[in-house]
């Protein structure tokens, strides 16, 4: 174990035990939510915004880095009888004590829907606890061994399974984890996604790059601010891990923290993972409001302010139904040709006599003009 993880363990099994004032960031969260908590998880939370406001009724939610169960308790409430929620994290302390009051809780919300587990949210697929129990019970083992013994574990029963989770959320948890390990956590974030899920990450960014010096300060890492990531590489990481309509949903005005002239500051990232079905062309087409003269999505497709632009029918979706929704207005033919594998290459128009009679979706903007 290098000595930032070390830092991050014993800071926050310290933050278990007694409040860890110098861990918070201001935040206002639901009181509403908040009313059902014991006062120690409020307590003894840490985090720097508050992503359970994204979760929705019937939600499989996985909150990474759930450390006491704050989020996890709040976002219980949300997704009611139908839905679950996981919390991961690798702190004993803090999974103690999100786990001391999950009886309590389960009576309160009547049902049991939460569930903590020991994992690197890095490696989502791993038990950590099942690896320590094998372990234990074979303390003579090889290195091949163990590793076997953990490949198959990963690929047999995975800790989070491939396209198991609605949603997956973190409160100022991903800057913990070590920068050789950033981008693979992106995949598993994106692997235990299901097709169409969402994303909703609060966490810290800072305006410039961190020098060395600062990131390898245990202190200054454990503590939230030199393992940030920079804020132009947040949101490109989700973007290159294949995540679509990646923005800066929130962004505080005023930084949390300047440590040498480099902000640092609590913003919610928010994305979704794509449907992951085949092109197929039935003739729709999409007509971006502006008030910009073109938008480019993230798959490379231009959409002209105005103009009725090509689409097939899985992007028509996105851009109607998903969270694009309010700035394009949908036109569904009047009849539905035979569909042909197709994506439109970037600026095809469709002739308004191909949608001519067509159905047209979300003709008045979010804002209202009726």
């Amino acid at each position: 174990m290098n000595a930032q993880v070390d830092s991050v363990l014993e800071r926050y099994s310290q933050g278990a035990k007694e409040r860890q004032a110098a861990l918070c960031c201001p935040v206002s969260y639901d009181a509403g939510l908040l009313a059902l908590l014991p006062q120690e998880i409020i307590e003894k939370d840490y985090g720097c915004g508050d992503p359970s406001r994204y979760v929705r009724e019937g939600d499989v939610v996985l909150d990474l880095g759930s450390g006491g169960g704050k989020i996890c308790y709040m976002a219980a409430q949300l997704v009611g009888s139908e839905g679950r929620v996981i919390g991961v994290d690798m702190n004993d302390d803090m999974l103690a004590l999100a786990r001391k009051y999950q009886p309590e809780m389960a009576a309160k919300l009547g049902g049991d829907r939460v569930r903590f587990v020991k994992g690197r949210i890095e490696e989502l697929a791993l038990d950590v606890e099942a690896l320590e129990v094998y372990y234990n019970t074979h303390p003579d083992c090889s290195v091949a061994e163990l590793t076997a013994w953990q490949d198959e574990q990963r690929r047999t029963c995975p800790l989070i399974p491939d396209d198991s989770v609605d949603v997956v959320i973190s409160n100022c948890v991903l800057n913990l984890v070590d920068d050789a390990h950033k981008q693979q956590m992106m995949r598993e974030i994106f692997r235990v996604l299901k097709p169409g899920g969402r994303v909703a990450i609060s966490d810290i960014v800072s305006d410039e790059p961190i020098p060395q010096h600062l990131k390898i300060n245990p202190e200054l890492w454990s503590g939230c601010i030199s393992g940030a990531f920079q804020e132009q590489e947040f949101i490109h990481s989700f973007a290159a891990a294949g995540f679509l309509a990646v923005q800066y949903d929130k962004w505080d005005a005023a930084p949390w923290q300047e440590v040498e002239g480099i902000e640092f500051r609590s913003v919610t990232l928010t994305a979704v993972k794509g449907a992951g079905t085949e092109c197929l062309d039935y003739g729709h087409a999409v007509i971006y409001r502006g008030p910009y003269a073109s938008v480019t999505d993230d798959e490379g497709h231009v959409y002209l302010r105005g103009e009725r632009m090509a689409v097939c029918e899985r992007t028509y979706r996105l851009l109607t139904e998903g969270p694009y929704r309010g700035h394009f207005i949908g036109i569904t033919p009047r009849v539905l040709r035979e569909p042909v594998t197709w994506c439109a290459p970037a600026g095809t128009k469709r002739p308004a006599a191909e949608t001519k009679g067509g159905v047209h979706a979300e003709a008045c903007a979010p804002t209202g003009c009726c």
